[in-house]
């Protein structure tokens, strides 16, 4: 089997890009829906939207971090570091997957603000890759920790009788919180604190535009 040139890695980076920006019917995904056996409650037109705005905020945060980890497997110098960035995309695609699922029940959609998510992440990835596999793991982990809060103080928003929505947003924040410590475990380096506030700007801004767009 042949090595790939760069160009090669750039097109196999954009095809990637594609099949995350625009879902398909129904996106696969390696493990089953964590919600997919759970009865459908009845949600009032207000809290259909609400919830609706909650995942289209998660999927949005799923597509930045599929492209984060693209971005860093893309430049990580440790073949080691490569495969771990690999391992957590392939977690983050049925994150994307059971998003989907569930906007479509909603009635709803993905943001249609995706595709600047994608690119600054995939671009922030490339970047940290290029500085070092440790501080790449320390945006990693960061990344994950911050992430996880979303999803903590989504569940909290959630109506107390979406369960459905409930048992996907657990098993997001379980996978989240092992990809931090996994990247911890990997030898990540803690990340000065103007680049975590920076990090928490940036997020404030995703969250907030996402949850209406």
């Amino acid at each position: 089997m042949r090595q790939l040139n760069m160009i090669d890695k750039l097109l196999v980076e954009l095809d990637t890009a594609l099949r995350t920006l625009v879902p398909p019917v129904k996106r696969s995904s390696q493990r089953p829906n964590p919600g997919q056996h759970t009865e459908e409650s009845i949600l009032h037109a207000e809290e259909k939207r609400h919830v609706a705005g909650l995942m289209r905020v998660n999927h949005a945060g799923e597509v930045a971090a599929q492209a984060l980890y693209q971005g860093q497997a893309l430049t990580a110098s440790q073949s080691l570091v490569k495969a771990q960035m690999s391992n957590a995309a392939k977690e983050e695609m049925d994150h994307l997957a059971w998003c989907e699922e569930r906007l479509n029940e909603l009635d709803s959609s993905p943001s249609r603000l995706n595709v600047i998510w994608y690119t600054g992440s995939f671009f922030i990835g490339a970047l940290a890759g290029l500085v070092g596999d440790k501080w790449s793991l320390g945006f990693v982990a960061e990344t994950e920790n911050q992430v996880t809060e979303h999803l903590k103080a989504h569940r909290l928003r959630l109506p107390p009788h979406d369960k459905k929505t409930q048992r996907i947003l657990s098993q997001m924040q379980e996978d989240e919180e092992h990809h931090a410590h996994a990247a911890i475990a990997a030898g990540a380096k803690t990340l000065p604190p103007w680049i975590k506030t920076l990090m928490q700007g940036v997020s404030k801004i995703m969250t907030q535009s996402s949850y209406y767009i």
